[in-house]
């Protein structure tokens, strides 16, 4: 006989005093029919209200899309499923001598991951029978007795190369951000695919929407209503999580509405949009130099984004204009001891004949301050941020900038969003968890380069 989900949910002696209430009513119901269980009479309505399907396949699904609101109970069910995968789910029949089937975590960050760790060591502590069969634990990794291994990481594709995954769960994928790429989610999938296919293992995401794009955004689209063995469902924190007070809910509501349908409500948002196309920067990137040498007939200006520490980058981007365009010699960013960068950075400033420059007006004085040791004056920009962006795409869009081939930069730019807030208002800005410093940098120089009136007199000659 073997253990299904709904007694890994229902029986006491496994997970039936935590997940056998009534609030986990339709997380029970979902998983059953994905995993092609029989639903009982009262959990066919929740089918249809959670898939918009009329009737419950008997098959198992091979990949599970579940669109949740904030608080909805997705990071304790994603260890439930891990453990369930790695206990009750045996690949020993395909795997080679050696081989151990790898049931993968990957969270939006290395927090996260933390998070998610704790819930799956604490299930599998928490039972006497399933504690036995831990041969070996540290803090990314348990491995079992029975050939499994569950390992918690944050999203990277680098690293989900060259295992053989018996399931893979997927956790807020539509928040996974990397500097180096534009399109992470996509790219780790791909990266995961072969490891599945192996194993013949299963495809689990669960994560709360954001903007229309990305991989659960691409499922929801193609998937969300259709029959296969593709699983889509979209649900309401309330649906999944009836145990939180309304009043949470409600006030998020009245503070940001858009937001709140988004976090609790489970739907996409409508007031964020993309920043640029690929394409379009593209048109204007130079193969190379990374870094334009100083030419004396060109006079140069500057632009500095300032930071105090921490994970953003101090960033500098220098440029020139000829015949009209506004050509970025480099764009540098770096992290360390803010003084010292500085110093750096003056040197360089002086290297391209740059006495005077403007600045982030967020940075504060201290940065004037500090250049002003190195005799570079420092003038705060008057633009906020998003008015930087719209001149940036403006000389974008016309052809009028030419930029450097700075990867790190390029990918800042494909990031950025267009938010829409309450009252019209729009702005410009990094998506949560993701850096616009570089970009931030080469937008100021694009935009006080625009405003200046200074002749180009070494184009004249």
């Amino acid at each position: 006989m073997s253990v299904t989900i709904r007694d890994m949910m229902t029986d006491p002696q496994l997970y039936g005093d935590q997940f056998s209430g009534e609030s986990w009513a339709a997380w029970r119901a979902l998983l059953a029919g994905f995993y092609g269980l029989p639903l009982e009479p009262e959990e066919l309505p929740i089918w249809t209200d959670l898939t918009s399907q009329f009737d419950a396949a008997r098959l198992e699904h091979e990949e599970l899309w579940l669109v949740v609101g904030r608080r909805g109970g997705k990071s304790q069910c994603a260890a439930l499923l891990a453990v369930y995968e790695a206990v009750f789910c045996d690949h020993s029949e395909r795997l080679a001598p050696g081989e151990v089937a790898t049931v993968a975590v990957c969270a939006a960050d290395k927090k996260q991951a933390r998070s998610a760790f704790r819930y799956i060591r604490g299930l599998l502590h928490d039972n006497p029978m399933l504690k036995a069969l831990i041969q070996k634990e540290d803090k990314e990794s348990i491995t079992l007795s029975n050939r499994t291994v569950i390992e918690v990481t944050a999203s990277n594709f680098r690293s989900s190369r060259g295992y053989s995954f018996g399931c893979v769960i997927a956790d807020e994928i539509a928040f996974w951000r990397n500097e180096d790429s534009a399109n992470p989610d996509h790219e780790i999938l791909e990266a995961l695919r072969p490891g599945l296919a192996t194993l013949g293992g299963k495809l689990i995401c669960l994560s709360s929407p954001y903007a229309k794009r990305g991989a659960l955004w691409d499922a929801y689209r193609r998937y969300f209503g259709n029959a296969g063995d593709i699983l889509v469902a979209q649900a309401p924190t309330l649906t999944m999580n009836p145990s939180l007070p309304e009043k949470v809910i409600s006030r998020a509501y009245e503070r940001d509405p858009a937001s709140a349908a988004s976090e609790y409500g489970a739907q996409f948002r409508n007031d964020i949009d993309g920043f640029v196309t690929l394409d379009a920067l593209q048109a204007v990137t130079r193969s190379s130099p990374l870094i334009a040498p100083y030419d004396r007939k060109h006079r140069y200006s500057a632009f500095i984004d300032a930071t105090g520490g921490g994970r953003d980058e101090y960033t500098l981007a220098i440029g020139h204009r000829e015949k009209g365009t506004l050509h970025i010699d480099l764009v540098m960013g770096r992290r360390g001891v803010p003084a010292e960068i500085t110093a750096e950075y003056a040197e360089l400033l002086k290297a391209y004949n740059v006495r005077r420059c403007h600045g982030d007006r967020y940075a504060g004085s201290w940065v004037s301050d500090e250049f002003s040791k190195h005799h570079i004056t420092l003038m705060p920009s008057e633009q906020p941020k998003s008015g930087l962006y719209v001149d940036t795409l403006a000389a974008i869009n016309s052809g009028q900038v030419v930029l450097p081939p700075d990867d790190k930069m390029l990918m800042q730019f494909q990031q950025l969003e267009r938010r829409t807030a309450r009252g019209g208002r729009e702005t410009i800005d990094h998506p949560p968890g993701g850096h616009d410093d570089r970009a931030n940098a080469a937008a100021g120089l694009i935009a006080h380069a625009k405003a200046s009136t200074y002749i180009d007199y070494g184009a004249l000659l």
